[in-house]
């Protein structure tokens, strides 16, 4: 066994995981969902019932978009159509508790998109009580996910991690903030946070995203 390829790769193993659950889940969440169209046709699915189910399955496979870019393998020359980007955020969060603003503008690298979704989790964990989100470029390259909300969990262990100050064992609702930490060290970014009663802001300071 090549070790020396083994040990170059570990640290996008989490990433390829994710991406292998994501295609794989992605094909019978396709055939439920050509079922339930199937059933919309002929008149059969005109019940509050199969209302639900077919709210559940859109919400499930937006999510899974989401969670394909976000936490999925990314190589440095796959990008994302502004189009695209924008559409997955509508899918995933347009009728919920966030009020999104995406000022990213133009097909952007895969990378920097990945960084700007996990950026957004971050940020949309500490908004309980919902809340409005603009995701902005910084500079040339960099990133900066401004929120503001009613009640800001300032709190969370996840804003510890990403300052270099938590003292205790991660767990899973921590995933996004350990994701983008990697993100950064793998790239040579700075990842800096401000946080308030009100707002929150996360900047992602580098010129290789």
């Amino acid at each position: 066994m090549d070790h020396t390829v083994l040990s170059a790769n570990r640290q996008d193993l989490s990433a390829l995981v994710a991406s292998r659950l994501c295609h794989d889940l992605g094909n019978p969440l396709g055939a439920v969902s050509n079922g339930v169209e199937l059933l919309e046709m002929s008149g059969m699915a005109n019940s509050p019932e199969m209302a639900l189910i077919a709210e559940a399955l859109r919400n499930t496979e937006a999510r899974l978009r989401f969670f394909r870019v976000a936490y999925g393998a990314a190589r440095s020359d796959q990008r994302i159509s502004e189009r695209e980007a924008r559409d997955i955020l509508l899918q995933t969060y347009g009728a919920g508790r966030l009020q999104l603003e995406w000022r990213l503008v133009g097909d952007l690298p895969r990378q920097r998109v990945k960084c700007a979704y996990l950026m957004l989790s971050c940020t949309d964990a500490a908004l309980p009580m919902g809340g409005q989100i603009s995701i902005d470029a910084l500079d040339k390259d960099g990133l900066s996910v401004s929120a503001s909300g009613p009640r800001i969990l300032q709190d969370l262990p996840g804003f510890a991690f990403l300052q270099g100050r938590a003292q205790i064992p991660p767990t899973p609702r921590d995933v996004q903030f350990l994701m983008l930490m990697q993100e950064a060290q793998d790239s040579g970014a700075k990842i800096t946070v401000s946080l308030s009663d009100s707002a929150v802001q996360i900047r992602l300071h580098s010129a290789a995203l």
